[in-house]
């Protein structure tokens, strides 16, 4: 018999998956035009921008929204229901103070960031993604209460709401931006009879240094896009709670009135929140260490002039081929260093596919286990941490192999016509790691979750720190070295991940005293993605081999047959094998559309365990 715990948490989870899925799908929508339209170097300044916007962010999503859950939930489970309410208002009054704190700080960090760490061409980008953080800080008051309240709904649909906004308006102020430069250009070109023209303030004498000159304007078109769907998606979920309140009956509200003060709450509040803060601080913060100091080690890997020589002809393909199209200076070290930075960035886009739906199975398991934890209810305790390991692996296991088996062929997909082709053979085997790595990076943020919701967010708070430390020693050591160079920065990351995931999942399995099946969560899983992925291959070696080649400048190539092809079959041999494997199980099905009766159907065939 299926616990109600573990039943909300799945329904959370598939709502948060649902739109997850669309949230990534709407941004790769965003993301191959944007690339296109700033190429790999401009590309670079949208990365650099976003790395140190994300880590501010962090404190909203991953510590005072976690918070803000984790309260909730716990007066919810105690029948505790004027609490719930009085939470959110506290929260809302915190949140406001310091999501201006944290627009505040972004502005205040501009300048020096730009002009020590990246370029100073960044600062358009930096000055317009700053008032996001506010927004984000903002709605995370309305998205902790109602995953608190197990309701997940309000949280995917604000998701979608932001990604379109970044998207709509992101793809229109690039436009308007590269026409209003190339009109200045073109203006200037030809009132000085081609000697020379301003664009944007800076003298050009050529359309490569129009293109320079225009990109970094560009590329804060396409931040303030985040910008305006965070908006956006403030707005909605304020209509939504105006509209639909807070779950609970009039009552049941004034039946248990909260006896605690605001500061208390704000207390608590922050007191529950500071370890997650901490942890996710210290995770971003490294990844704006990574950004700093991958690019600074990519300096001192070019600097020297053998060093630089090496390089050169290391990527001579992919560099001809930008030289060729107008989108790259090689005699500008600077833009040789972006370009390999707007590379890595487009492996990172595919790095985060996995655990941007992962971390849903550990953010929907929240409230359900807190719950279970203040209840003491030990099988569901255990129950719930087997289900979200076990559902982690079905997703990171084919879905990493398949970004490792096919790296090169999806690539040429999405970006093999586009402005960013040069830089495909560069990002493929950086994409194929790191889907081989997402045996680890694909659950590590359901652990950490999982011991927030046990109340020990300190022990992911310290191990992300060990693992830090680490991970910048390994760019420092990888990345100056110009044999190595960008590809350094892959060695770090997974022994970042290969730490924390193997620390943290000791703890939790210890403190909650839970024994976990692991031919259920990795054998099976791993039974079924090899073999799916063997057939994978296979199918694309034969197709590539079989088909006409096509037009290379078209989608409708062999390429993109084959591949197809393959992802085909694999998903056909994956979805045979978790069955025949009894890798799923009766509650993972009950809770879809339609569930009851795929598992009616299944049971006849003795398809599926309990």
């Amino acid at each position: 018999m299926k616990s109600q715990g573990k039943q909300s948490m799945m329904n959370g989870a598939m709502i948060l998956v649902a739109s997850t899925i669309l949230v990534k799908i709407i941004g790769v929508i965003f993301k191959i035009p944007m690339t296109d339209m700033l190429g790999t170097v401009g590309r670079g300044y949208f990365n650099s921008a976003y790395e140190v916007y994300t880590p501010i962010f962090s404190i909203a999503m991953s510590g005072l929204s976690v918070a803000v859950l984790k309260m909730v939930a716990d007066a919810a489970a105690k029948g505790q229901y004027g609490e719930t309410l009085r939470v959110h208002k506290v929260s809302k009054k915190v949140f406001f103070v310091v999501g201006l704190a944290g627009t505040f700080f972004m502005f205040a960090i501009t300048y020096p960031y730009a002009k020590y760490i990246a370029n100073v061409r960044n600062i358009p980008a930096l000055l317009c993604i700053a008032p996001s953080i506010f927004f984000c800080y903002y709605m995370s008051a309305y998205r902790g209460y109602y995953e608190g309240r197990a309701n997940m709904m309000p949280t995917g649909v604000s998701q979608v709401i932001e990604a379109l906004g970044k998207l709509c308006f992101g793809l229109v102020f690039i436009k308007i931006i590269q026409t209003i430069g190339m009109s200045q250009y073109n203006a200037g070109m030809l009132a000085s009879n081609g000697a020379q023209a301003t664009v944007f303030g800076a003298v050009v004498t050529n359309n490569i240094e129009a293109n320079g000159a225009i990109v970094p304007w560009a590329a804060a078109g396409a931040v303030f896009g985040v910008t305006c769907g965070s908006i956006a998606s403030t707005i909605f979920l304020a209509i939504y709670f105006r509209i639909k309140g807070t779950g609970f009956t009039k009552e049941e509200l004034e039946s248990t009135p909260c006896d605690k003060t605001d500061k208390e709450l704000a207390r608590t509040m922050i007191k529950i929140a500071i370890p997650m803060i901490i942890s996710a601080l210290v995770l971003n913060i490294t990844n704006l260490i990574d950004t700093a100091t991958i690019q600074a080690r990519l300096k001192t890997a070019v600097g020297s002039p053998e060093g630089f020589e090496y390089i050169k002809t290391m990527f001579k393909t992919s560099f001809d081929q930008a030289i060729a199209r107008g989108r790259l200076n090689i005699n500008e070290k600077n833009e040789v260093i972006k370009y390999l930075w707007g590379s890595y960035g487009m492996a990172l886009d595919f790095k985060g596919l996995v655990p941007m739906i992962t971390v849903q199975l550990g953010l929907s398991s929240l409230p359900a286990l807190a719950t279970a934890w203040t209840q003491q209810k030990r099988d569901e305790i255990r129950n719930i941490i087997e289900t979200v390991l076990r559902m982690a692996m079905l997703i990171a296991m084919p879905v990493g192999g398949g970004m490792a088996v096919l790296a090169k062929p999806i690539l040429t997909i999405i970006y093999g016509r586009g402005s960013s082709s040069d830089s495909i053979e560069i990002v493929a085997p950086i994409m194929a790691i790191y889907g081989i790595a997402m045996l680890v990076i694909g659950v590590s943020t359901p652990i950490t979750n999982m011991l927030q919701a046990i109340g020990r967010s300190d022990i992911p708070a310290k191990t992300v720190c060990v693992a830090a430390v680490l991970k910048i020693v390994c760019n420092y050591v990888f990345v100056g070295n110009y044999h190595i160079n960008i590809f350094g920065a892959l060695i770090g990351t997974v022994l970042f991940y290969v730490t924390v995931v193997a620390v943290n999942l000791n703890r939790l399995i210890k403190l909650t005293e839970s024994k976990v099946s692991w031919v259920n969560v990795i054998l099976r899983p791993l039974a079924c993605a090899g073999l799916s992925l063997a057939g994978a291959y296979g199918a694309y070696a034969l197709a590539i081999r079989l088909l006409p080649a096509g037009d290379p400048g078209s989608i409708f190539n062999s390429n993109t047959f084959a591949t197809l092809a393959g992802i085909a079959v694999a998903v056909v041999i994956y979805l045979v094998t978790v069955l025949l494997f009894k890798a799923i199980r009766k509650d993972d099905i009950i809770t879809l559309p339609g569930g009851r009766k795929v598992v009616s159907i299944l049971e006849k065939r003795n398809l599926i365990s309990d």
